[in-house]
């Protein structure tokens, strides 16, 4: 009995250690790296055995984070609004590692908290296309460029739950998420046929240091509280976790996937719920 159970526990211990290794031998990029879902995107890479490439702006806390992690996690500095940046991003890791298996287009801004398009100038309209919709676009273009001669390759994109129900963002921001959500379709068709596979992922409020004040401090208590899915909080690893899992030859044939991280959220009307509850009252 104790052979067997010894050979269970060996087992075990082997399947997590395969499970734990979703993405070996795989070269990734990850844009906006340095902090929120990007700084969680590399820990959780790192540690399913890809070899990372941080890109972000903030050189000392990118830094920072290649050099705890060590062996397999390179910083480079990319403003991904700029295409001399990106190219520069691709190709020295291509020249570094011999390839790219994995493009992720996380760098993304907000333009403010709350705001309607009264309050927007034309200044937070170009603030979010130019970080969050040009940056992909970008990513994209240069990670295919390089990837379709390898017939292979996998490209993602950090999109919103506000393309799924309107109110949890800024129209600046919404319309540069919305346009995320466009590129992966388009994309998931015409790179299909270089083995290219594209996906997003559409997370619910989380809160990182992405989001601004406004004079109102973001807590996330009160965003789970507004959430649909009692009991659970959405953090930076979960929308990380689910990269991983689009990443990996686990999704080798999910293409043009809008994988929306948002407990419900969007598809749940609660106002005959709050009614029902009140009536019980």
């Amino acid at each position: 009995m104790a052979s067997v159970a010894a050979a269970a526990t060996s087992a075990s211990a082997s399947s997590d250690a395969l499970c734990n290794k979703r993405l070996e031998g795989k070269v990734a990029i990850i844009t906006g790296g340095a902090s929120g879902i990007g700084a969680s995107a590399i820990h959780k890479f790192h540690e399913n055995g890809a070899i990372v490439v941080l890109a972000d702006i903030r050189d000392e806390w990118g830094q920072k984070i290649a050099e705890d992690l060590g062996e397999n996690v390179t910083y480079v500095h990319c403003d991904v609004s700029k295409e001399e940046d990106i190219i520069n991003l691709v190709d020295s890791t291509v020249a570094k590692y011999g390839k790219l298996d994995i493009m992720y287009n996380n760098a993304g801004v907000l333009d403010k908290a709350f705001g309607t398009i009264l309050d927007s100038t034309r200044a937070d309209l170009d603030k979010c296309l130019n970080v969050n919709l040009v940056g992909g676009f970008l990513g994209a273009k240069h990670a295919a460029r390089v990837m379709a001669p390898r017939k292979s390759g996998c490209i993602l994109f950090t999109s919103s739950a506000c393309t799924h129900v309107g109110g949890l963002a800024t129209s600046a921001y919404a319309v540069s998420k919305y346009g995320i959500m466009g590129l992966t379709k388009n994309l998931s068709s015409e790179l299909g046929m270089h083995g290219i596979r594209v996906n997003c992922i559409s997370p619910y409020v989380v809160v990182t240091n992405i989001l601004p004040s406004d004079g109102w401090a973001v807590k996330e208590d009160e965003v789970s509280a507004l959430g649909n899915l009692k009991g659970h909080v959405l953090k930076p690893e979960g929308i990380a976790m689910a990269a991983v899992y689009l990443a990996s030859d686990e999704a080798s044939y999910v293409s043009g996937l809008d994988l929306v991280v948002d407990g419900g959220y969007s598809v749940v009307n609660p106002t005959m719920i709050h009614l029902m509850e009140r009536m019980r009252l």
